[in-house]
């Protein structure tokens, strides 16, 4: 049971704020990535980000003592959140460059032309799955410590919290596709802390320090 002595209060809301910042770089890349679609292929492309996320969330926290003891897993998570970032930036100034010539021909139209921008988006959200999810484990289960009953609480929350921010996001992106711009950018600092933060790490491993 979770207990409600100050310094399990204190790793709760930790843990609560955590979980409002991560998710909602997670689902940032889900609703960029879901937003550059056609409109019938949006709530799939969510769908498949939150089952991916919920998995790998799950089988990080399965693996996070192990996860912990890899000096460089958020240095490479950090470079393929810079490649997920350099990714959606393609795709949405494509989007932009269509838009702004306005020639009035159907885009993307066409089973062919769909499986192609749908097998895009997914693995674009997998690989940011992957890297934000392993990121958002560690950072719980390091405030957690041993206190499973916490660890499950922050998971939870997270999926809870990426759903709701995805569909939101890809609804507003769909509008105003000049805020994805301002999403890349959010990406590329995340993506910065990341390999900042595990730098020493990573320099240690290779014998730089």
């Amino acid at each position: 049971m979770m207990g409600f002595d100050p310094d399990t209060m204190a790793d709760l809301a930790a843990i609560i704020w955590l979980d409002v910042v991560l998710s909602g770089d997670n689902a940032l890349v889900i609703g960029m990535a879901a937003a550059s679609l056609a409109p019938h292929l949006q709530r799939r492309a969510i769908i498949f980000g939150m089952t991916m996320a919920v998995v790998i969330r799950i089988a990080s926290a399965l693996v996070a003592t192990y996860l912990y003891e890899i000096p460089w897993i958020r240095f490479v998570g950090g470079l393929l959140l810079f490649w997920v970032a350099f990714k959606l930036y393609q795709e949405i100034r494509h989007i932009s460059i269509l838009e702004a010539e306005a020639t009035g021909a159907v885009v993307g139209s066409g089973a062919a032309s769909d499986r192609r921008s749908i097998v895009k988006a997914l693995a674009t959200i997998t690989i940011a799955d992957v890297s934000m999810s392993v990121d958002n484990v560690l950072a719980v289960a390091a405030i957690a410590h041993d206190n499973r009953a916490l660890l499950v609480f922050g998971l939870a929350l997270s999926i809870l919290l990426m759903a709701c921010f995805a569909t939101l996001v890809c609804k507003i992106l769909t509008r105003h596709i000049w805020i994805s711009f301002v999403g890349v950018a959010v990406l590329v600092f995340v993506a910065g802390e990341m390999l900042h933060s595990s730098w020493a790490d990573m320099a240690k491993f290779m014998g730089m320090a």
